[in-house]
């Protein structure tokens, strides 16, 4: 007990010389109801907030106050003596103005959509007709500084989790501890990146560019990929927009046009902000479990600009490991017309649970800007990306830069967490605690001192009919995140056909500018090759349904491969991508119950397959991030286009080839956010083949036998069910994120999604085909060897199902049902899938 109020004692000591004052508590009415969103601040100041549905609120200034302010529309105003610098568990009870009884505005409850009877949508909605006008976007250029801060925190520190054995020899770490000043709550700094830039734009050829000026960051050694991870999570916004994007979640914007039909607003306050008068007007939800925000922002009276702005994150928001989210932003007045951001603070509190006591982790983002400057042209070419920029010296600056950089001083915890986060590294217990942390990552588990990684430990096992249980091992090179070579091998071993598989591959970057590279490597294994329409570049590449465990039917289809390739890789345009493949392989069936056969050029029957190919391929990644410069890069994002296009050239006779072909090979992959509505995924793929080739060969509408949710595959089809030499497919999901539950009083809690998915394909073989892999073809139970029985020709395969997403946040099931084709031997009509994946 004596221990737990000295670790309190010290912890105020410590937020008194952090902050000068502190405030936190409840706020109810005269019912005894908590009094949401009601007016707190310091007397005479404009530094103030507003309290949540439950009440509460915590507000924190580098100044010494005296009294703090509560006011409530209706109701008395109160006046609380400041006697010390920390004020915690405060409770406010409003009584209501007896005088005042004809003028109160219910701040609960749904308010009027009407202007004429609500001054607030009067408004918002001239804020709509100038919002275009202002900011940058009334300039054909612009220029500016800014100044970044990203911070990761360890949050609700207290004296149970400082004596807990996980932090013996680590005690050391909790002389940063803070409180924040959103929540109230205990934190420890874990993590901390800056960065200085200055951003470049052009309004009339809509391109923008950032030049980066310094970096300075503490912590993990990879901590470059925690950055990129944060910088996906808080991807740059405008308050402005309908719809604001952040977790791959699209919230609807207080100041949306669609705001009225999402959220209630009140007109509470008005008064002089930096000599302009300004309103001030609270909005929250008018449904729970919906993407919104609830909070206040201030306008001004002439050019209806945003001043001010804060926006908090429902608690009932649809958004998993997410408990809080709070945003501020405030603007400057260039002249009388024109508003630019100022300032954007952006803080989310990760946790695995809702409740008020857990434990997680804040993400912090502070983003300043300054020195705009307007109307100086440059040429396109400047805005061009580059694929490579060391810009080293960025990474080297000293503290003579960064001093005369910030804009905004660290406060004393951030300035010590540098420095401890080097003592930490150097703790073995720790050093075991993040290597761990990187094997549930990565998937390998490193070995330093011999500069290998081990893995990826999630392949060590598996199953399929031909090879029985499969154990696998391997592993890679690893002397840092930017390797310019890398090599990496396996071996496998199928207990039911008793043989051994093997592979390795190389790859060196021979230059970083164009990330020219060359790669080599060769595998022998099992695989199922009809798993996919568009032929994976990896040599160690294989489908997760060659081993699938457990399956709607036999996964005996599975052919013996032998492949030997070489490439070579050049990305002249950021993620603009050409590559050339050459690559021999060997192909023959792995199953007596499974043929690969055709006849050859005698009229004879031949069961093995060797073929030289080349390829030339160009793939197109807009928007995508990456996370490096090494032979192998980190995706730091997930939502961008993906365009690839193949030709591949197959040349009889050398090294022994048995066919001359061509093959022609396109896809395309888009994601559609719809607003409020979720996102859309829309796949498109086409192929043709010139020439007469085996089944080995031809393309194979991927089916999915598996119980396993699998993109781009159909979930009712049998593997090798169609076989084509042209084909194109169709595949669109749709996720409403919730959209809909959150309408139905007893699903709305639950917080699930629904996916509504639809997928077909048409396809055909020549008859050229039909005949050469007749003895193949004759074995796959098809009605009659004929186009319209091997490929959807005639009709159109089609498939649906509806989806329901985030069954206890981690789970997904699907309900497949096929569309036609339901005449055929052992078609299956319906069906279940189901999917993991931890998603916001």
């Amino acid at each position: 007990m004596k221990f737990n109020l000295l670790i309190t004692y010290l912890m105020l000591c410590s937020c008194a010389i952090f902050a000068q004052t502190k405030v936190g508590g409840y706020v109810y009415d005269d019912l005894g109801e908590p009094a949401a969103y009601a007016n707190v601040f310091f007397k005479n100041s404009s530094e103030g907030t507003i309290t949540d549905e439950n009440g509460r609120f915590y507000l924190e200034s580098d100044n010494t106050w005296k009294t703090l302010m509560v006011t409530y529309v209706g109701y008395e105003n109160i006046e609380y003596p400041l006697e010390k610098r920390v004020n915690y568990d405060l409770k406010f009870t409003l009584q209501e103005e007896a005088d005042a009884l004809q003028e109160v505005v219910i701040v609960t409850g749904k308010q009027s959509k009407d202007e004429n009877e609500n001054p607030a949508i009067a408004i918002l909605k001239k804020i709509w007709q100038r919002k275009r006008k202002n900011g940058l976007n009334k300039f054909k250029q612009y220029k500016y500084d800014k100044y970044e801060k990203v911070e990761f925190d360890l949050n609700n520190v207290d004296s149970a989790l400082m004596e807990s054995r996980i932090f013996k020899g680590m005690e050391f770490i909790f002389n940063e501890v803070d409180t924040s000043r959103v929540t109230g709550k205990t934190y420890l700094p874990i993590f901390i990146n800056e960065s200085v830039s200055e951003v470049y734009g052009d309004n009339n050829l809509n391109k923008e560019k950032e030049k980066l000026k310094g970096n300075k960051n503490s912590g993990f050694e990879n901590n470059q990929f925690v950055v990129d991870f944060i910088e996906d999570l808080y991807s740059d916004y405008s308050v402005y927009d309908n719809y604001l994007k952040f977790f791959d979640k699209s919230f609807v914007s207080p100041i949306s046009r669609t705001g009225i039909n999402t959220y209630n607003y009140v007109l509470s306050d008005s008064t002089f902000i930096d000599n302009k008068w300004c309103y001030n007007i609270i909005y929250y939800p008018r449904r729970k479990n919906e993407l919104t925000f609830k909070g206040d922002f201030w306008v001004a009276d002439t050019t209806y600009a945003i001043k001010e702005i804060n926006m908090h994150a429902s608690k009932s928001a649809n958004i998993n490991w997410v408990k809080d989210i709070y945003i501020e932003q405030e603007f400057e007045v260039l002249n009388d017309s024109v508003f630019l951001i100022k300032r954007d603070y952006f803080m989310s509190d990760f946790s695995f649970q809702k409740k008020e006591s857990s434990r997680g982790v804040y993400g912090k983002r502070t983003t300043l800007y300054d020195n705009y400057e307007f109307d100086k042209e440059k040429a396109e070419s400047f805005y061009n990306k580059d694929v490579f920029n060391p810009n080293d010296e960025a990474y080297s600056r000293d503290e003579t830069f960064w001093n005369e950089n910030r804009m905004e001083e660290l406060n004393t915890d951030e300035k010590g967490v540098y420095k401890m986060l080097d003592t930490l590294k150097t703790v073995k217990k720790f050093k075991r605690l993040y290597n761990l942390g990187t094997v549930l990552v990565s998937g390998y588990v490193e070995f330093d001192e011999l500069n290998f990684d081990y893995g990826p430990i999630f392949s060590t096992v598996g199953y399929n009919d031909v090879e029985g249980l499969r154990l696998r091992t391997g592993g890679r090179t690893y002397f840092g995140t930017n390797d310019m070579w890398r090599v990496e091998g396996f071996t496998a071993y199928g207990f039911k056909d008793e043989k051994f598989k093997y592979g390795i591959t190389g790859k060196w970057l021979i230059n970083k500018r164009n990330r020219l590279i060359v790669s080599a490597g060769y595998r022998q294994d099992v695989e199922q090759i009809g798993a996919s329409l568009t032929t994976s570049t990896d040599i160690l590449g294989r489908s997760l349904i060659s081993s699938s465990i457990i399956g709607t039917g036999i996964n005996d289809k599975l052919t013996t491969i032998s492949v030997t390739g070489a490439a070579l890789e050049l990305e002249p345009a950021k993620n603009l991508i050409f590559r050339v493949t050459g690559s021999y392989r060997t192909l023959e069936s792995a199953s007596p119950t499974f043929s690969l056969d055709y006849f050859d050029e005698t009229g004879g029957i031949r069961s093995h397959i060797k073929q030289f190919e080349t390829s030339l391929s160009l793939s197109y990644f807009p928007n995508r991030r990456m996370s490096g410069y090494g032979v192998e890069r980190l995706i730091s994002n997930d939502y961008y286009t993906s365009l690839f296009a193949q030709v591949t050239r197959g040349d009889k006779g050398v090294f022994g080839s048995d066919f001359d072909y061509t093959k022609v090979q396109f896809s395309f992959m888009q994601p559609w956010r719809i607003g409020g509505f979720g996102v859309l995924y829309s796949t498109v793929e086409a192929g043709k083949i010139f020439g007469d080739v085996p089944l080995g060969l031809l393309s194979v509408v991927p089916g999915n036998q598996s119980y396993f949710s699998i993109y781009n595959t159909f979930s009712q089809m049998d593997y090798y069910e169609f076989v084509t030499d042209t084909y194109t497919t169709l595949h669109l999901q749709h996720n409403f994120n919730g959209r809909l539950f959150s309408r139905i009083p007893l699903l709305r809690k639950l917080n699930l999604r629904e996916i509504v998915s639809i997928r077909g394909v048409w396809g055909d073989i020549s008859n050229n085909n039909i005949a050469l892999s007749q003895p193949a073809l004759s074995t796959l139970n098809y009605n009659s060897l004929t186009a319209s029985a091997i490929a959807p020709k005639d009709r159109v395969y089609w498939e649906y199902s509806f989806g329901v997403g985030n069954i206890f946040k981690v789970f997904r099931l699907d309900f497949n049902f096929r569309g036609n084709y339901l005449e055929r031997p052992n078609a299956r009509k319906f069906g279940v899938t189901g999917s993991f994946g931890f998603n916001f």
